[in-house]
């Protein structure tokens, strides 16, 4: 076999998804194993290496035909170095990822911040396949970001470009405080916590919901009920929506993307969600900015990760 493939690591607390691709994106091999996580930083990396090997010896391809290794990795990262400077998820600080892989496996390894890596799978092979400009939102615990301009990740001068969740857009007399420490975040609002939050602090003042009904309220419960009517959870998913919009309208005068991608557990909600988001992106937006823009949902699911870990390689 000539064919050269692509090794794409997805780091996670729990578990590291490892995945080969072709040249084109398309996903041919998968494994998973546990991450190790609590178990001390040799180990988590011993792990990423031996399942990078492993999946090779399980699939029908053969280690010379890998032309690299990519790693996506939650935490603070020196990007250009593949270095972890801190990573909470995992506990690992101060480490020299691409370094001890690359003599470990004799092979091109890059790294990169897991937000953006999703990122770059959705616009290499997924929802914005054949776009060159894109950003990504995922909406789940937090809401992660990515840039993609020129098919090629922005990362900025000390790699946190892409913080999407961190634009600071509630208005002071209703912000609250972020996890990083600021007020008024889009994450506050617009993810699956902010969600989450604003439904139990509706409950708590005795607001008339049918989320009183429910024990331990999640985001598609809120959801489900703002879809059959409940008033208070239309009120809370329009918020989240309305604040998704805003900062969509700020990024498309700062970066004119041709697409916004949207992505996680929250966007599952579908057009619900998606209708209220363009409404307000339409709104707010300037004319020439979001003229033929798209506002679409995420494709690839929990495999943009590997996909685009694997495309760092290519396009990284």
């Amino acid at each position: 076999m000539s064919e050269k493939i692509y090794i794409g690591v997805d780091v996670g607390g729990t578990t590291i998804k490892v995945g080969i691709c072709d040249a084109e994106g398309q996903l041919l091999h998968t494994y998973e194993g546990p991450t190790g996580t609590g178990l001390g930083t040799d180990v988590i990396l011993k792990n990423i290496a031996d399942y990078a090997r492993r999946i090779v010896d399980e699939s029908p391809f053969q280690w010379e035909q890998v032309e690299g290794v990519g790693v996506g990795i939650a935490g603070f990262l020196d990007i250009p170095k593949g270095f972890i400077k801190f990573s909470a998820n995992l506990y690992i600080e101060n480490t020299d990822l691409k370094g001890y892989l690359e003599k470990e496996l004799q092979k091109i390894v890059k790294v990169n911040n897991d937000a953006n890596v999703a990122a770059l799978g959705e616009a290499w092979a997924g929802a914005g396949k054949g776009v060159d400009n894109c950003v990504c939102y995922t909406l789940g615990t937090g809401v992660g970001g990515g840039i993609i301009i020129g098919g090629r990740i922005v990362e900025g001068y000390a790699s946190m470009a892409g913080e999407l969740g961190h634009i600071n857009i509630v208005p002071d007399l209703e912000a609250i405080q972020c996890g990083c420490g600021k007020m008024g975040c889009l994450e506050t609002v617009s993810s699956a916590t902010g969600i989450i939050r604003m439904a139990k602090d509706a409950v708590a003042r005795g607001d008339r919901t049918s989320l009183t009904e429910v024990p331990n309220i999640m985001a598609k419960d809120v959801v489900d009920a703002a879809k059959a009517g409940d008033e208070v959870a239309s009120r809370i998913v329009s918020r989240a929506a309305y604040y998704l919009g805003r900062s969509m309208a700020t990024v498309a005068i700062l970066l004119n993307p041709q697409y916004f991608i949207i992505g996680g557990g929250v966007s599952k909600a579908g057009d619900f969600l998606f209708d209220q988001i363009r409404e307000v992106f339409e709104k707010y937006t300037l004319d020439p900015a979001k003229e033929g823009v798209k506002v679409v949902p995420a494709t690839l699911g929990n495999n943009a990760g590997v996909v685009g870990a694997a495309g760092l390689i290519l396009r990284g």
